[in-house]
Formats: structure tokens, sequence, C-alpha cells
């Protein structure tokens, strides 16, 4: 048993592990323009972080009168980041430290994100994070995105740990109030600063306003290891 007891930790992908979201946005960009949709910028990007594909897909389908089937958008819009994703993903070199920090300690790990599970195993294997990061649920697989906790459920039945007992690294709104609903402690680490005064961030147990600028491995592990002294 590590020197963290019997917890488990659980991390987002998109804009927690990984900067994955110019990609996504890039990606939504491109789908929306060859549906005669123009003019989609960052801002209007935004407004989903956090969500599941899927989810996001649904909205925008309704929001710009899109009438192609939302599964024939999934797979557009998967090919079209799957081909930037490839190109370059980077991880967050402090999330890659605390990575390789856990499973030194031999903390059990899994990666719930909203993406698809191609597109989360072709971040992983282009980053390296697949060499720690074996346990992978998407969103895909369950009933519910977030902010249900579907995803972390199955991720923590997966590695075989009470709910009680996983820690979730999350950088969204919607993430971090499934990691509530799910019974488990957050980290936070906001990807847009803007937000972290969104109601959702007070239920963490940490939270990083700074987002990654102001996350760094060992505050984490730090923080954590008092956690199991004081659950």
């Amino acid at each position: 048993m590590s020197g963290l007891g019997g917890v488990s930790v659980i991390f987002d992908l998109d804009g927690t592990l990984v900067d994955s979201e110019p990609n996504y946005y890039e990606a939504s960009r491109r789908l929306l323009a060859a549906h005669g949709v123009p003019g989609f910028t960052w801002p209007d990007h935004e407004r989903y972080v956090g969500l599941s594909t899927w989810e996001t897909l649904g909205l925008l389908r309704t929001r710009y009168g899109i009438r192609a089937p939302r599964a024939e958008l999934l797979d557009e819009l998967n090919d079209r980041y799957l081909e930037l994703a490839r190109l370059c993903t980077p991880a967050y070199p402090e999330m890659r430290t605390f990575v390789k920090l856990l499973a030194g300690e031999g903390v059990p790990m899994a990666v719930a994100s909203g993406s698809s599970p191609g597109a989360i195993e072709a971040v992983l294997a282009g980053t390296g994070l697949d060499a720690w990061l074996r346990t992978v649920v998407s969103a895909d697989e369950v009933a519910r995105g977030k902010p249900a906790p579907d995803v972390f459920l199955e991720a923590a039945r997966r590695l075989g740990t009470p709910p009680a007992d996983c820690v979730v690294v999350e950088d969204a709104a919607p993430g971090v109030a499934a990691a509530h609903a799910a019974g488990m402690r957050c980290i936070a680490v906001p990807y847009l600063a803007e937000q972290a005064d969104a109601p959702e961030f007070a239920t963490a147990g940490l939270l990083l306003r700074g987002g990654q600028s102001e996350f760094t491995a060992q505050g984490a592990y730090e923080w954590l290891a008092r956690s199991v002294l004081s659950p």
C-alpha cells in the first residue's frame, strides 16, 4: 500500500492532463463551417468546456439548427480532432510529474473523460501517459456524462476503490460537480480562470484558482497526504 493509504486518483483528461481544448475548438470550428455555420469563436467554444463530446454536439446541433444526425457529427468531429491531436497535444509538465510521482507510490489511477475512447487512447499514447494510466473510462461508456457522476463511479468500480476513497483531478465546473455527486474529493485546476468563482468549484477540497500556473505536483501530493490523515 502507498503512503497515501487506500486512496485512488481519477484524472479528467482534456484541460487537466493535456492542453487539448485548442484542438477541440479547431475541430469544432471546421465541423460547423462544413455544415454551414461559419464564425464559431473561442468564446463560443468556452461555454462547452467540461461537457462530453456527445452532449456538446447535441447542444451545437440545436443551437445552430444542424440537420445531420448527432452520431454522424460525432464521427466527423472525432476524425477532425484525431487528425489535430496526433500532430500535437501537449501534456502539462507538472501533471506528468504528478502522475509519475503517484505511480512511484503505487497509487491506483484512472482517466475519466468526456472524450470518445479513440480520442482518449490517441492522446494518452501520443503523450506517453499511457505508460502509467491504463484504466480509462469514456463518457461514451456510461449512461450520462458530466455533471452526472457516472463516469467517475465507473472508474472507481474498475479500480476497485470505494468512491469515498477516490480523489478526482478536474479543470471544469461540470467535472467538479460530477466528483461531488459521486461522493469523491476533488482537486480543481480551472482551465478558465474566470470560471473559478462558479459555485461548483466551491465544493472542491483543493481549488487552485490560477489553474495550471498554480498547480505543482508536490503541492498536490502534500494535500493528498494531509487529506488521508484528515478525510
